[in-house]
């Protein structure tokens, strides 16, 4: 496996290759992201991962400089799963002068849920996604379905710029318990670790419910759910059950004819925030 820092050591690790298969990660790796390398693995080859926390998707007032950074062991599980090259950018190999052109994601789609509570994040998303194709140049990019809102957006960017990358989503890995994984899980304290699994009980409640032909109001569903995650300690940012193709919300008819729907969540126990999606 080949580490490399900068763009021009990138390229020429990456010269003649017409498949590569990339997976771009902000590092402090687990079992999910190590899913989505071996899904690369099978759809194309050279494989290629990227470390790189990404300020342009950080609000002054969140955890970029608190994010948790283990690039050694990062290093040691993408070996264990193949990975041929791992592209690790300085911010300056990145970012070398202000990055004043940005991509803006239409704000239907990125300035509702996670995009409202979390203010120019999928300006941000998208500028260093894009960057970072036009560094890798893959066939194709996996990414996973946890960041549910982010796959579609990025899905929305690739179509509407004409990108020769095929997108691939992989499932949301989860502890036996049921939590996603996430970067973020290792900020719980041992209580909040066994509550945690609260936010993907609650949203599978709803799934189940809607499953079994429930014929509530959506809105009476979403509200519920939340008072319930209030009533143990969370604060909740949103549960809402929208439509797969664009996360807008169902009309009766459309769910009436069976549209396909997700349950997505976010909510913060204790000073962690936590997503979550359940498909219908």
């Amino acid at each position: 496996m080949r580490i490399v820092h900068t763009i021009p050591e990138l390229r020429q690790a990456l010269a003649g290759a017409t498949a590569t298969a990339f997976v771009p990660t902000m590092g402090n790796l687990h079992e999910g992201h190590l899913s989505l390398l071996k899904l690369a693995r099978e759809r194309g080859g050279p494989v290629v991962a990227s470390i790189f926390v990404n300020r342009l998707q950080f609000a002054p007032h969140e955890d970029f400089d608190s994010y948790p950074r283990t690039f050694e062991r990062d290093c040691d599980l993408l070996r264990s799963v193949g990975c041929n090259v791992v592209f690790a950018p300085r911010e300056e190999d990145l970012y070398p002068e202000p990055q004043v052109y940005r991509v803006q994601p239409p704000a239907e789609l990125a300035d509702i849920l996670e995009g409202a509570f979390r203010r120019g994040f999928f300006n941000g998303v998208c500028t260093v996604v894009l960057k970072l194709f036009n560094c890798v140049q893959p066939r194709v990019a996996v990414f996973g379905k946890k960041d549910y809102q982010q796959l579609l957006v990025i899905r929305r960017m690739v179509q509407q710029l004409a990108l020769p990358v095929e997108i691939v989503a992989g499932e949301t890995a989860r502890a036996p318990d049921g939590l996603a994984l996430s970067s973020r899980n290792s900020y719980l304290s041992e209580a909040e670790r066994a509550e945690a699994v609260r936010l993907s009980m609650t949203l599978r409640d709803i799934q189940r419910r809607l499953r079994n032909g429930e014929t509530a109001e959506l809105a009476a569903l979403e509200q519920a759910a939340m008072e319930e995650l209030r009533a143990r300690g969370w604060t909740p940012d949103y549960v809402a059950i929208r439509r797969q193709r664009d996360l807008l919300p169902p009309t009766p008819q459309e769910r009436a004819a069976g549209e396909p729907l997700v349950v997505l969540g976010a909510a913060r126990l204790g000073r962690t925030r936590l997503i979550d999606n359940l498909e219908i």
